[in-house]
């Protein structure tokens, strides 16, 4: 009986799949909290533009200076036991943001937010894939899809927490209490172990473990790289650029970020299917063509109509690059937790240039020059498309 058949004896796929859903749930729901207060966070602090762009630098310098480790701690201590440890720290370093003081604290609490997100990242993507394997098919883009939606409900909720006056602090502890929840609860329902390469082993059963990408997962690592330029782009400039340049009612500066979260959802959702019908290739060109138009319809046009189409199609055209680059290089002849620690330690590499870039080109120029030029992106996923061979 392999391994595959224990775990169906044990407990059923669904339930598998709900609980790693669970925790995409989460992680969502911390970042979605922390990019949808990044407005109010810059106001109480003073920052300008380039200061903003500066200290968001943070998370992704975090995030890269401990890639490697995190992937070597998924694959030798297993994904279920740290992304729990890791889901846990990710909340209570948002708990540390409601409260910076100063510049150099949040820069410093970002930083261990990026450590703290990067492992739940490896860990959440490593348990899908096992799941994955479970169904037989595509199944990781609704696992994406519910991060997604966690974003949009992360949204929502903090609308409603400005609305009523409620500070970063207390609302980062309201999220904080919820992931302890979801941990508590699920902590026995995740995947007891991951798969193992046979490629892999070494004599006596033990895994060897070769952090060289071979030009595959470079490659998807670009396409990541690409998407999550974008996608850091929503999360971190959507609110401000609408705040400074379209300038509408308060109560919709967010709309923007909402209506990327709510296409980036609603893609994930459907993604699965299409790239069964379509194929992986098909639906790759169709979304970096769908970033590069929605950047330059808001961005050209930047009116609250146009503006919030433009970042719907980003939101789109994002939704699936991701979880296809996960969803491969699970299934690709290094480790998963290896494979995917080096996708993602090249696509956030994206989070690391793209939302600083942005920063400095806005304030030397504006921010409708430097999010005009992220739109190239969009076309280098299209480009990537063509030459991905296993």
């Amino acid at each position: 009986m392999d391994f595959i058949d224990n775990l169906k004896e044990k407990k059923t796929k669904s339930w598998y799949r709900f609980s790693v859903a669970a925790f995409y749930f989460v992680q969502g729901l911390v970042f979605a909290s922390w990019a949808s207060r990044i407005p109010d966070i810059k106001g109480a602090l003073g920052l300008n533009e380039a200061q903003l762009g500066g200290v968001l630098f943070s998370i992704p310098v975090g995030e890269l200076a401990t890639m490697v480790l995190a992937g070597w701690l998924v694959s030798r201590f297993g994904s279920r036991g740290m992304l729990m440890l890791g889901a846990l720290f990710y909340s209570l370093t948002l708990v540390l943001l409601g409260v910076a003081p100063t510049v150099w604290y949040l820069s410093a609490a970002l930083v261990f937010f990026g450590i703290a997100g990067n492992l739940c990242n490896i860990a959440v993507n490593t348990q899908a894939v096992g799941v994955e394997r479970l169904y037989g098919g595509s199944i990781m883009a609704s696992f994406h899809g519910v991060w997604s939606l966690a974003g949009f409900i992360g949204g929502l909720l903090s609308t409603l927490m400005v609305t009523v006056n409620v500070t970063p602090f207390f609302h980062f502890c309201l999220i904080f209490l919820i992931v302890l929840t979801v941990v508590l609860g699920l902590n026995g329902s995740l995947l007891p172990r991951d798969e193992r390469k046979r490629n892999a082993e070494q004599p006596g059963g033990k895994q060897r473990i070769s952090f060289r990408p071979d030009r595959y997962v470079v490659i998807l690592g670009l396409m990541a790289f690409g998407s999550m330029v974008c996608e850091g782009t929503m999360f971190d400039w959507s609110s401000v650029y609408f705040e400074e340049v379209i300038a509408p009612s308060k109560s919709l500066v967010r709309l923007g970020y909402m209506a990327a979260m709510f296409s980036m959802a609603g893609g994930r959702f459907i993604a699965d299917r299409l790239i069964t019908r379509f194929g992986v290739n098909s639906i790759l060109k169709v979304c970096g063509t769908l970033i590069s138009c929605g950047l330059l319809l808001a961005t050209i046009f930047p009116y609250l109509l146009t503006a919030t189409l433009g970042f719907f199609l980003v939101g789109l055209g994002v939704s699936a690059i991701v979880p296809i680059t996960y969803s491969l290089a699970g299934k690709s002849k290094m480790l998963p937790g290896v494979a995917i620690a080096a996708v993602s330690t090249i696509g956030f590499l994206g989070f690391l240039l793209g939302p600083p870039i942005i920063g400095f080109v806005g304030h030397a120029l504006s921010l409708r020059w430097s999010l005009g030029l992220i739109s190239i992106m969009g076309m280098f996923i299209v480009a990537l498309s063509s030459v991905r061979r296993e």
